[in-house]
Formats: C-alpha cells, structure tokens, sequence
C-alpha cells in the first residue's frame, strides 16, 4: 500500500539494482509500490577479476527482475545496463531515462563493491582502485549528469546509499570503510550546491543486510574471527538493540521517506538505519 501519495507518477533512476535480494531490488519494489516509474540499472556483465560475474547484475538477470517487478505491482519498471565507472554511459542513461519517462526526479546510487575485503597491507591497488570507482566515482558521475537534469526541471530528490561503513571503521575494509566515508562527505558537498535548485540530498546508512553479498560478508567475517557462522551471526544480533540485523525493506522504507514530501526539509544528512548499532 502506498503511503506517499506524492510519488505516483514520478519517476526513479537506481542503480546497482539488477540481483534478486539485493538492496537495489528492494529499493525499487518500494519505489514501484509507492507508484514512481523505475529504471534499474546494473553493469550487465562481468568485468575482469575485480567484478566476477558471481558478483554483478547481468543483463540476463537485471531483464528478469524488472519485469518480475512490474509483473509484481503493477508499476512500470525498464532495465538499462549501466557501468557507473563510464561518464559516457551515465549521461546516455539518464537522457534515456528523461526520452522514456520525460523527467527524472529521483537518483538513488546503490550500486557498490563490497566484497573485496583484505587487510591494508594485503589488499591490490586495483582492488583498491575498484571499490572507490564503483563506491565513490559512480555516485559522483550519476549526481553529476542526473544533477544537471534535476537543475533544469527546479527539483529533485538524491539518495545515495551509504553504510554503517561511513561512521565506523571495521577491519578488512579499508577501501569500503574510505569510500563509505567519501560518499558522506560527496552527500553533503551535493546537498550545499543543489539545495538552492529544489533538490535534496541525503545518505542512508543500514548496518548488516543480508543479502548475497549479506551472506559472503558474513562467512568471510566469520571465518575471520574463527567462529561459525551460526556464532558470528548471534553475536551480531545481541549487540544490535532492536535485535535483528537490517532487512533490504528497511533501507527501502528509508529511502522512500528522503523521496517524500514529509522530507522536505531534510537535506545534506546521513540517516542511521541500523537497529540502533550505530549512533553517531
């Protein structure tokens, strides 16, 4: 059921969307239920070491979730590959975006690596490399080219999906953990620059989902720590105060939230969505 009346008929560009029980999945069912038209995105395919296609959206899939989507809800949601690291396909995406729906109201950088974890002194520079283009290169490209679109139309709403990762550090995660904090930090120069144009920006940044990726983090870190998964798993739940760690429902509903009229007045912020783990 819809609960922003207000975003019937807008329409919505995610990226990183394109896996089954993913955060961008989750994201743009809410969006579609909430009546805004969808674009999800996601690379398409598999791109050398550093984006197995164990770990991308491809074409195939990212066709498969958009009409399963749509079929879902009764929304309009199209899929288009989009590899966030090329200026020239992000501006093609959204001026596709505008021909296909005529606007672009709402971005919402989802797309991430956050599977490359390595201690510092073992992690490669193209790992490195890798995570702080897909992180941090990709939303400043996409608030870029959708930025310009949203200018000229007097408003729009910006939300780029952050992490708990960008208020605390965590071992083995130096390149997420720098570029979380970068996406932060590109939130807020965003919302100072665009505000005056009718366009919001804002970060929201769930602790652990367990997703795909959710459950390798999970065994990685588990391992890690030289428990089971089982151990690793209740240990998380105790020290989270709600008891749970989060669901791609709840990072959804907060991004729905940034989109609507209620948040008007929010800008430049970086919203916990953790259970109460993260409180700063």
């Amino acid at each position: 059921m819809a609960r922003f009346p207000e975003l019937k008929g807008k329409v919505a560009l995610i990226t990183g969307a394109g896996r089954r029980g993913g955060l961008g999945e989750g994201i743009a069912r809410r969006l579609l239920e909430e009546g805004c038209n969808v674009v999800l995105t996601d690379i398409g395919q598999a791109r050398g070491a550093e984006m197995p296609v164990t770990a991308v959206g491809t074409d195939e899939e990212m066709a498969q979730v958009a009409a399963e989507l749509a079929a879902a809800t009764g929304g309009q949601c199209v899929a288009m590959a989009l590899d966030v690291l090329d200026e020239a396909q992000v501006q093609a995406v959204v001026a596709a975006t505008v021909e296909k729906f005529g606007a672009l109201d709402i971005l919402v950088n989802n797309a991430g690596i956050g599977y490359l974890m390595k201690g510092i002194v073992d992690i490669e520079a193209s790992e490195w490399d890798a995570v702080l283009g897909v992180n941090l290169r990709g939303p400043f490209l996409t608030i870029k080219h959708a930025g310009r679109q949203m200018i000229a139309q007097g408003s729009g709403r910006i939300v780029n999906i952050a992490s708990q990762a960008a208020k605390s550090a965590f071992p083995h995660a130096a390149a997420y953990c720098s570029s979380k904090h970068g996406l932060v930090g590109l939130t807020r120069v965003a919302a100072l620059e665009l505000g005056g144009h009718g366009i919001n920006v804002n970060a929201v940044c769930p602790n652990h989902v367990t997703t795909g990726l959710g459950a390798w983090q999970n065994e990685y870190f588990a391992a890690k720590q030289g428990k089971s998964v089982d151990q690793y798993l209740a240990d998380m739940r105790a020290r989270i105060p709600l008891g749970r760690p989060g669901l791609p429902g709840d990072t959804a509903a907060a991004t729905a939230f940034l989109c609507s009229d209620d948040a008007v007045y929010i800008t430049g912020e970086a919203i916990n969505v953790s259970g109460g783990e993260e409180n700063h």
